[in-house]
């Protein structure tokens, strides 16, 4: 005979043998931890299980897994995962030691506590069933206080256990094992009962710059805020996903770092995962105040469907990770679903990645070169250099996608360096074949210019070679610069200090400090083209284009407006005293050899470049 008394099924508790150990919840006399607490116990005597249960039912306790078949004991440990089972040891058929060393044998139930009953005292006996894991003895017949102690104080034992084992220490939410634990059992359900589920992965944005800043005793402090927000936010059901009167069933953990985990075991429909995802998003929303500091905190999410996205634990992991990563391509504070088609992309990146590490050596990479025209004469004086990539079977690689994902791997340092040292080649060989070369305008990302090793490759370039630094201008986007302002006049300076002229690209689309633009040891401000495409039919544009201008030549620099392509925008910029202009107006980027004939016309006819 086998019974179970006022407990939640296998179903509805899933791998729920961890007892909660929070501070409301943990001490062993407090009426929750008694309630939640299962008990399991195996004895042949049914008379036995009844007055173990009655002196348990008086201490308090109440979900109780009882059986006086030996031969059923393993199929019910395994389908309930009891907190302790209290066994007797000599039983017919399969006995107490029988069980033990299956339980011992089992990764999955090897570490739930078992207190064995006896009526034997002899030493061997209690010396074998040691050998084979026994928690604890308690001899018959049982003494109802000293039964109550024993099983307090082994269940007390487990919770601490459980705490260490399944929980992470720092912010007390479920840990990584834990997470995946149950990932594997809500699997196994959805196949089973057909359910559909999901999980969720998230990760802070830019974490690791505010736990520089902050230092780590308070980038813990922080991790702590965030993990009780989403917890909060995980818990309430009424505010986490419902959806008319459906609600989901969340747990959250953290996976390590600053990157946690929720595991939704079953939703009905996709628009509930959108709710859990879009309100974890809007938890994190309010500032938090930590150590003074008022700090804002936004967060990326991958998710991942199953059964639709995999049934298989690692799968469903990673393409969860693999979702995060577009949400976080996508600038964060964001989610974003696996699919087939992301999964498709996601090879595709791999391997461009891969060809872009070797574009270098194989000499795949290209600089063209974009004529910039002096506004009052349309005489070329200089020129943007621009990336191109050729791939031996792609044909032109599109700078839009593999610049950003330079950016984001780290490989646009060394493709800076290769450009900044193909530019100077080629100011020596305009200069070996008796041509004036044109001032070049060379990008800089944001990634290169922080990088330690930026100024030193610039230097050791420059003293390589025989070319007047001021034939190359170094081009820097408005953002980049006031992403850290002073820092950035700081570069400026050593770069000013060798000679080499100054650009801000993309300017007016910012948020540029006109005290720190005074600082700024620049020359020349460019004109972000979005503000060219409505000059003439909208003033709002056309007033920011001559404020700029004026606003530059009040502070001595020169003025470049991108993306002419119309005579109309040509002849207002050149009415405003804009000093240079760039666009498909006058010339497409070009070859390194296309424009060193376009240089070659232009000595020779002094009116300067066609205007087609």
């Amino acid at each position: 005979m086998s019974t179970q008394m006022n407990g939640p099924s296998a179903g509805e508790r899933g791998r729920e043998a961890v007892i909660r150990t929070d501070s409301a919840s943990a001490a062993p006399g407090n009426a929750e931890f008694l309630r939640t607490a299962k008990v399991m116990m195996v004895d042949d005597e049914p008379i036995t299980l009844d007055i173990l249960q009655g002196f348990l039912e008086e201490a308090g306790y109440r979900n109780f897994v009882v059986t006086s078949e030996s031969k059923d004991a393993m199929a019910l440990i395994a389908a309930e995962r009891p907190d302790v089972v209290m066994l007797d040891l000599m039983m017919p058929e399969v006995s107490g030691f029988d069980i033990m060393q299956a339980m011992r044998g089992n990764a999955d139930l090897m570490h739930i506590p078992i207190i064995m009953l006896t009526s034997s005292t002899d030493a061997p006996t209690k010396l074998r069933a040691l050998e084979l894991g026994a928690t604890d003895f308690l001899a018959k017949p049982v003494d109802s206080s000293e039964l109550v102690l024993r099983l307090r104080n082994t269940l007390a034992a487990k919770a601490y256990l459980d705490r260490v084992t399944n929980f992470d220490r720092l912010t007390g939410l479920y840990n990584r094992q834990n997470f995946i634990d149950r990932l594997e059992d809500v699997l196994r359900q959805t196949i089973r009962h057909g359910r559909t589920g999901a999980l969720l992965h998230i990760n802070l944005d830019r974490f690791k710059k505010v736990n520089e800043a902050l230092g780590p005793a308070l980038g813990d402090e922080l991790l702590c805020a965030v993990a009780k927000r989403l917890e909060q936010c995980v818990r309430n059901t009424d505010t986490l996903g419902r959806i008319g009167e459906d609600a989901v069933a969340a747990s959250l953990s953290r996976l390590g770092g600053d990157e946690f985990g929720v595991l939704l075991a079953e939703i009905d429909k996709a628009e509930s995962t959108i709710v859990v995802a879009q309100r974890l998003l809007d938890a994190l929303g309010p500032a938090f105040n930590i150590g003074g500091h008022e700090i804002v905190v936004t967060c990326s999410i991958g998710i991942s469907v199953f059964p639709a996205d995999g049934v298989e634990r690692e799968i469903i992991v990673r393409n969860a990770a693999t979702a995060l990563q577009v949400a976080k391509q996508q600038g964060g504070n964001t989610y974003a679903f696996y699919s087939v088609d992301l999964k498709n992309r996601s090879l595709l990146y791999l391997n461009l990645h891969s060809e872009l590490r070797r574009a270098i050596d194989r000499s795949e990479l290209q600089l063209f070169y974009q004529p910039k025209i002096e506004t009052a004469t349309r005489r070329l004086v200089g020129a943007e250099t621009l990336l191109r990539w050729r791939h031996p079977t792609r044909g032109y690689v599109s700078p839009g996608e593999f610049i950003p994902l330079a950016e984001e791997t780290g490989l646009i340092v060394d493709i800076g360096a290769w450009a900044f040292a193909e530019a100077c080649g080629q100011v020596e060989a305009w200069q070996a074949a008796g041509l004036a070369p044109p001032k070049l305008a060379i990008n800089v990302s944001g990634r290169q210019f922080t990088d330690k090793g930026f100024l030193p490759s610039i230097q050791q370039k420059l003293s390589s070679v025989k070319v007047d630094p001021r034939h190359l201008q170094i081009e820097l986007t408005e953002s980049m610069l006031m992403g850290n302002a002073r820092g950035s006049i700081v570069i400026l300076e050593q770069l000013k200090g060798l000679g080499l002229k100054l650009s801000v690209d993309d300017f007016g689309t910012g948020y540029s400090s006109l005290s720190y633009l005074r600082r700024f040891p620049i020359d020349e401000l460019k004109i972000d083209q979005s503000f060219l495409a409505d000059l003439g039919a909208n003033d709002g544009s056309s007033s920011i284009v001559v404020a700029i201008i004026a606003l530059a030549h009040s502070l001595r620099l020169r003025v470049v407006a991108e993306g002419v392509e119309t005579e109309m925008q040509w002849q207002f910029l050149r009415d405003h005293g804009c000093d240079e202009c760039q666009g498909y107006l006058f010339s497409k980027p070009l070859p390194a050899d296309d424009f060193t004939g376009l240089l070659h016309k232009s000595s020779q006819n002094s009116q300067g470049v066609a205007s087609k």
